[in-house]
């Protein structure tokens, strides 16, 4: 064999260089984080500036600025935290890539805010605490101050933490907490605090069953079958049309409340009319969709994934006009009450504190989004187009089903109670439909199948389809949100009104 040819030349400079690169791909590995901290400071600031713009002439405009910077901290946790149950099933499902899926939301989520927000999160309108019954003005002001840094925070600390949790909650329990602090136990309006907490073992139970009747009936009547490209233009257009349905009953009803009220017979009706106008547009539709695909299910998912953006865009609108509330909400009660003579019962938000609201979630989606959006599209089980179609709808179904009954819910506990129904349903399938057996006994000839696919109990363990791991931490983080956002809001109350009342 022939010796390689010596170079002339140490490749020392080289190997100098190799050193650098390396060097530098590590330092922008371990700055990436802090730089998006930076850009959210940066845009703490901006929302300062951009307060005191318009309160600079009102009296206790250092509060209304303070206030407004927190408001924007709060928003951006909204972003990182509860944005991630409208497109994580999508991002999950490969339908569309984490780079679309946060531009979308962005948009969508600004969209929402500005042209159908502006519900005000209030001890008087969230009905947690009676306002009647604060000390004064002045007191009112820190009880929300003190509500909008302890849900910030708590969102923060849970969002860092891999856990999906309810903002609206989280801002309940603050206000929950400064006021118990500020005018005792009796001010608590215990009915409806009770109504909430139901709602945290309602809604994500709920959105787990329904979901997971949605998945049954796409694998009987579409997977499952031997036909499926021909089961599925059948059946999608329907699917489609009861998706396009439940969302236009979902904004009519709550996405665009404070624009137009609608009875929930109304909105129902809405949505009735618009599933029957969608059905005979969407059969054509799949149907030229459809032409050339392979009878796979891999092909099934290409059907799905227009449907399923779409979902994720209309989930996103609805959201930015509801939860934008939780951070701008107390905003506007301070600046309101700001002056300390006497609790208004406002209604009225203004432009400027909309836009912080609007722009914060959006900021917070796009810098810190992304480690949750991972967490409930892939990390508790595996999605795919038709799975996650299942959990859009039944995010959807769930939260009108809710309205209808008046009982407050989670967006978060249902999306992510329905990622869990998911995962649950295929694990109980996979071991018990005898469709499913009978199945893969034609397509393989296998007769044995079944004796074969008896697992030990250890190899059942590792073949579970939902990690138990999220699953523990979600309902632990679920369960603490109202009394750490309590404790921590009351704590903060204190030290406010000890220092400045």
């Amino acid at each position: 064999m022939a010796k390689p040819r010596p170079h002339l030349e140490k490749p020392t400079l080289d190997k100098y260089l190799d050193r650098i690169t390396l060097t530098e791909e590590a330092s922008h590995h371990v700055m990436k984080p802090w730089a998006g901290v930076g850009l959210g400071f940066l845009f703490v600031i901006l929302s300062m500036i951009f307060a005191s713009a318009y309160v600079s002439a009102q009296p206790g405009y250092l509060i209304i600025i303070a206030a407004a910077a927190i408001a924007g901290y709060m928003a951006m946790n909204i972003g990182a935290n509860d944005v991630t149950n409208n497109v994580g099933a999508a991002v999950g499902s490969k339908a569309i890539t984490m780079t679309t899926a946060l531009i979308i939301a962005a948009i969508f989520e600004i969209a929402g805010a500005m042209l159908a927000g502006g519900r005000v999160v209030s001890t008087i309108e969230a009905g947690i605490v009676d306002a009647a019954q604060m000390p004064s003005g002045q007191a009112f002001v820190w009880v929300m101050m003190a509500a909008l840094i302890s849900a910030a925070v708590w969102i923060n600390v849970a969002t860092w933490s891999g856990a999906p949790i309810s903002t609206t909650h989280s801002i309940v329990g603050g206000i929950l907490g400064s006021g118990v602090a500020a005018a005792g136990f009796s001010s608590v309006r215990w009915t409806e605090l009770a109504g909430i907490t139901a709602s945290w073992m309602v809604s994500p139970i709920l959105g787990g069953i329904i979901a997971a009747l949605f998945l049954a009936f796409i694998k009987t009547f579409i997977i499952y079958r031997s036909d499926k490209i021909r089961a599925a233009i059948f059946w999608t257009p329907i699917l489609i049309s009861v998706m396009v349905g439940a969302f236009a009953s979902y904004l009519a009803l709550i996405g665009v409340e404070k624009v137009i009220h609608f009875s929930e017979a109304t909105g129902l009706l809405i949505g009735l009319a618009a599933a029957v106008i969608t059905l005979p547009l969407a059969r054509p539709l799949i149907a030229a969709q459809a032409r050339g695909l392979d009878n796979r299910n891999q092909s099934l998912r290409i059907l799905f994934r227009m449907p399923l953006i779409l979902s994720a865009a209309l989930l996103s609108f609805a959201h930015g006009a509801n939860d934008v509330s939780n951070a701008v909400g107390p905003l506007s009660a301070i600046v309101a009450n700001v002056d300390g003579l006497a609790i208004l019962k406002t209604t009225y938000v203004p432009l400027w504190v909309m836009l912080i609201g609007a722009f914060g979630i959006s900021c917070g989606l796009l810098l810190f989004g992304p480690r949750l959006i991972r967490v409930v599209g892939e990390e508790i089980t595996k999605l795919n187009p038709m799975r996650a179609f299942c959990v859009a709808l039944a995010t959807a179904i769930t939260v009108i089903l809710a309205s209808a009954l008046g009982m407050p819910i989670s967006t978060t506990h249902t999306a992510v109670g329905a990622v869990f129904g998911i995962g649950f349903f295929r694990e109980w399938y996979t071991r018990n439909s005898k469709r499913r057996l009978a199945y893969v006994r034609e397509k393989t000839g296998q007769t044995d199948f079944e004796r074969r696919v008896r697992h030990s109990p250890d190899e059942q363990q590792r073949r579970r389809l939902v990690r138990r791991s999220h699953f523990m931490t979600i309902i632990a983080a679920w369960i603490i949100t109202v009394p750490i956002s309590a404790l921590l809001s009351a704590a903060l109350y204190w030290v406010l009104s000890t220092l400045f009342i």
